[in-house]
C-alpha cells in the first residue's frame, strides 16, 4: 500500500530516507539518492510520487525518534527547530525498538483496559499483565515526558476509559519518583503492578464514577470502601502471590494517621506512600462532569504540604519530579498564548511548551515551541482541559514538518 508524498518539503541535494515510487510501482528515486535541483523535483512531482506505507511510517518513527531524543536530551530550542524531515530511517532491531509511545501507548491502553475488565475472569492474567507491566515501564523510562503527554491526554478524552488511564499513569509516576526516593528496583517491581491492579474490583464502577454528573450515591461510597480489600481478594483469585504486591492493593487508601480506609490502620512506608501520592495526583487533575480538573499546580502545591499542612519531604521530592505543569496540561502564557507542556523544565514551574493558541485567541496554524524559562514565556496560570478549545494531536506535534 502507497502513501502520497509531500515531495515540495523536502530539502535539495539531501539523501531521501526511503524509496520514493510512482502509483504503478515504478521506482522513481532510490533511498539515499537525492532531489538535484526545483527542476528534478517539479519532474518528480508529475509522477505523483508515494512511499510504501511501512517505510512512511517507519520515517516517521526515526523523525519523532530523533525529536523526542533532543528534547529529552535537553537540546535548544533553535537547534530543535532545526531537525531536518529527512532523517535517517532507523532499522529496527527487534519488538523493544518498535516501542514509541504516540503508537504504543492506544495498544497497551486497550490490552490492559481489557484485562481490568476482565477481573476475576481474566485468563493468563499474570503473563498478561507481566508483559504490560514491561512495556510501560520501558516507554517510562525511555520516552518519560511524550508518555506523560500521551496519557495525560488521553486522562482528558472522556471516551477512553478512565480507570485504566489512572492506573497507566499511576504506575508513571511511581517509575519516575521512586529511584529518586531510594526505593530498590526489588520495591519498585510489585508498587509498579499495584499502581496498575489497585482498583481491578472496581473497574466499570470507576469508569462510571468519572463520567457521572451527580454526587455518588450510597451504594457507590460503599464500592469505593471495600474496592483495596476486594481488589487484593480479586489478585489472589488470579494467583498472585507476591505479598508486597497484594499489601500495597489492600493498603493503597489507608494513611499514616490511620483515618484511612478500609481498616483504619496506620501505614508507615516509603512505597505505600508514593503509591497514595500518585493515586491522588491523577485522581484531582483528572476531568469529571461533577467537577472540573482541579489545576496542577495547587494539586502540586497541596502534595507538597501533605495532609497536616506541614512540608512532606516525598510530597516536595514528587514535585521535584513531576513539575507544576506535567506534559500533556494546559498554560496559559505572559505571552497571552495558551499552550500544551510538552516536557518538564529544569525548575518545576518552567516547562518547554508549545503555543497552540495565539494571543488574540485563534488557533496557531502551526504549534510554536516555546521555552517558559524566557520571561516572555513565563507559565502564568495552569488551566483546566475546558479552557482551551483546541483538539491537541500529539503526534502531529512531536512528529510535525
Amino acid at each position: 500500500m502507497y502513501k502520497s508524498l509531500p515531495i515540495e518539503s523536502l530539502a535539495l541535494n539531501q539523501p531521501v530516507p526511503v524509496n520514493i515510487w510512482d502509483p504503478k510501482g515504478v521506482l522513481l528515486l532510490r533511498k539515499g539518492e537525492s532531489i538535484t535541483s526545483e527542476q528534478h523535483r517539479g519532474h518528480l512531482m508529475l509522477h505523483t510520487p508515494m512511499v510504501l506505507a511501512a517505510d512512511w511510517q517507519a520515517w516517521g518513527y526515526s523523525y519523532t525518534a530523533a525529536l523526542d531524543r533532543m528534547v529529552r536530551g535537553n537540546e535548544s530550542l533553535s537547534r530543535i527547530a532545526a531537525l531536518d524531515a529527512m532523517v535517517p530511517v532507523q532499522e529496527k532491531k527487534d519488538a523493544r525498538d518498535e516501542l514509541f509511545p504516540t503508537e504504543a501507548w492506544p495498544d497497551i491502553h486497550a490490552a490492559l483496559s481489557t484485562l481490568l475488565h476482565q477481573g476475576a475472569e481474566a485468563s493468563q492474567f499474570g503473563e498478561r499483565l507481566q508483559r504490560l507491566a514491561a512495556q510501560t515501564q520501558q516507554l517510562w523510562l525511555e520516552h518519560p515526558d511524550v508518555s506523560f503527554m500521551v496519557l495525560v491526554q488521553l486522562l482528558f478524552d472522556t471516551h477512553v476509559p478512565y480507570s485504566t488511564t489512572h492506573a497507566l499513569l499511576a504506575a508513571g509516576l511511581c517509575a519516575l519518583v521512586a529511584p529518586s526516593a531510594g526505593l530498590s528496583e526489588a520495591d519498585q517491581q510489585p508498587l509498579q503492578r499495584a499502581a496498575l491492579t489497585m482498583n481491578i474490583a472496581m473497574t466499570r464502577a470507576h469508569d462510571e464514577m468519572a463520567r457521572q454528573g451527580s454526587a455518588l450515591s450510597e451504594s457507590q461510597r460503599k464500592t469505593v470502601r471495600e474496592h483495596p480489600r476486594r481488589s487484593a481478594e480479586v489478585l489472589r483469585r488470579l494467583g498472585v502471590v507476591d505479598a508486597q504486591w497484594l499489601q500495597l492493593v489492600e493498603d493503597h487508601h489507608e494513611r499514616p494517621d490511620g483515618q484511612g480506609y478500609p481498616a483504619g490502620k496506620p501505614v508507615h512506608n516509603t512505597a505505600h506512600h508514593l503509591l497514595q501520592i500518585a493515586d491522588v495526583y491523577v485522581a484531582c487533575i483528572s476531568p469529571r462532569k461533577s467537577r472540573g480538573a482541579l489545576l496542577s499546580q495547587q494539586v502540586a502545591r497541596e502534595l507538597y504540604l501533605g495532609v497536616d499542612q506541614q512540608p512532606d519531604p516525598l510530597g516536595a521530592l514528587f514535585v521535584k519530579n513531576i513539575g507544576f505543569y506535567p506534559p500533556g496540561s494546559y498554560v496559559r502564557l505572559a505571552s497571552g498564548e495558551l499552550a500544551v507542556v510538552a516536557r518538564r523544565g529544569a525548575k518545576a514551574n518552567a516547562p518547554t511548551v508549545f503555543a497552540i493558541v495565539g494571543r488574540q485567541g485563534l488557533p496557531l496554524g502551526e504549534p510554536a515551541l516555546r521555552d517558559t524559562a524566557d520571561p516572555a514565556f513565563e507559565v502564568k496560570a495552569s488551566l483546566v482541559p475546558g479552557d482551551v478549545k483546541v483538539t491537541v494531536s500529539v503526534a502531529r506535534l512531536l512528529g510535525r514538518h
